[in-house]
């Protein structure tokens, strides 16, 4: 609660003019996103059903309101939650270690094209899927099908299957790293100690080509494309000679850990035992990201400051709270004045009438009969008044 401290002076001055701390406590514990009367009913047929309604219009609007690029990548997020979730996830290779997994599709350019969160096994009912890899993909891949785009993946996902599915019905191209132990990859492909470091070989199909390329002494990367017809080696790569495939796919494949890396830099989230809140703040960082490289685009790639960016989107939205606030009669005044400030509002100056060309002069509250003579005038009006009709107020007020 820093943020409405401003005792210090280091309060955020457009926070606590939008709202109080109880207020924003308050919003955070109602906050929820589903009706909770039909919510048992949902739950049955679907483990999302608390945010599904809100998590497919945003991965809809994703989808909706932007091209992506030429290269796009699929990989995995991991959302961090130690809260009770029944699909919480334990990954030691992550940072986080525990949280919720989302499988995300982005282009190169950082841009999220579809999203999807990984629950286990659902029960029977239309929400119920495949979880197999095969699958994954071809249903994150369903906003670029047939645009002639290239997938970039990791060992898990890729495999012969799915890439000639993916071009035949998809028409997409692939781009990825194989697993050796996969029953496609020929024996003599994989790692050897008598193979020649920065060495490849290749092997055709019908529709893909695969390498095997050593980067060192018994060690062997193999990669699998069916974007590639030819074997060929990269001459910017000099003496490691890498294949083109393999330099393809080292700059294709981070998309997705780029868009995970510019959400942890500036992120929303909030400490929370409720896992569709922890959602809902990962759905904000993401759109903060799209909107960013949505606004870019629109403006000739503008070279915008990320956080300035997300500041005048923020105060942009707070305005119309602060504007409503203001206009509370036993607001303080002092946020008053702030809140009109941020707003570039000037209190109407009314127009001062002419002053009386007189020393001294009857009061005009007392009337004619008691004929009471002062020297003192309103500062306001201008008229004669007496002490007993002054009132008395501190200097700010009076500015």
């Amino acid at each position: 609660m820093d943020m409405w401290d401003n005792s210090n002076g280091t309060g955020v001055e457009a926070i606590y003019v939008t709202m109080s701390a109880q207020r924003f406590k308050f919003l955070m514990r109602c906050l929820r996103f589903d009706d909770i009367r039909t919510r048992d009913q949902r739950k049955a047929l679907d483990k999302l059903a608390p945010i599904r309604e809100i998590f497919e219009d945003f991965v809809s609007n994703s989808k909706n309101s932007f091209n992506p690029s030429d290269y796009l990548s699929i990989d995995e997020q991991l959302v961090e939650f130690r809260g009770n979730c029944p699909f919480r996830q334990y990954i030691p290779s992550k940072a986080a270690k525990y949280g919720i997994k989302i499988y995300a599709l982005a282009s190169a350019s950082n841009l999220l094209a579809n999203l999807e969160v990984y629950v286990y096994s659902q029960p029977d009912g239309p929400y119920r899927v495949s979880n197999s890899a095969n699958d994954l993909v071809l249903r994150l891949v369903e906003p670029v099908v047939g645009s002639n785009r290239n997938i970039s993946l990791g060992n898990w996902f890729v495999s012969l299957q799915l890439a000639v599915t993916l071009l035949k019905e998809k028409s997409l191209t692939l781009v990825g790293t194989i697993r050796g132990n996969r029953r496609e990859v020929p024996q003599n492909f994989l790692a050897d100690k008598d193979r020649e470091v920065h060495t490849s070989l290749f092997g055709y199909h019908e529709k893909a080509t695969l390498v095997s390329y050593v980067p060192r002494k018994n060690k062997a990367v193999i990669a699998l494309s069916t974007m590639h017809k030819v074997g060929e080696i990269d001459p910017s790569t000099g003496d490691k000679q890498k294949p083109v495939i393999i330099t393809t796919y080292i700059e294709t494949k981070f998309g997705v850990d780029i868009l995970d890396k510019m959400c942890k830099q500036y992120d929303t989230a909030r400490n929370s035992r409720r896992w569709p809140l922890t959602i809902f703040f990962h759905l904000l960082n993401v759109g903060g990201v799209n909107a960013l490289n949505i606004y870019r685009a629109n403006h000739n790639n503008e070279n915008v400051i990320r956080y300035k960016y997300l500041s005048t989107r923020a105060l942009d939205l707070m305005k119309p709270a602060i504007h409503r606030r203001i206009s509370i009669t036993t607001l303080p005044k002092e946020i008053q004045e702030r809140g009109k400030l941020l707003l570039g509002i000037k209190d109407r100056v009314e127009e001062q009438p002419e002053r009386i060309n007189a020393s001294k002069g009857r009061c005009s509250q007392c009337g004619r009969a008691k004929d009471k003579k002062v020297k003192t005038t309103c500062e306001k009006c201008n008229n004669f008044t007496c002490p007993d009709h002054m009132k008395k107020i501190c200097v700010r007020c009076y500015e």
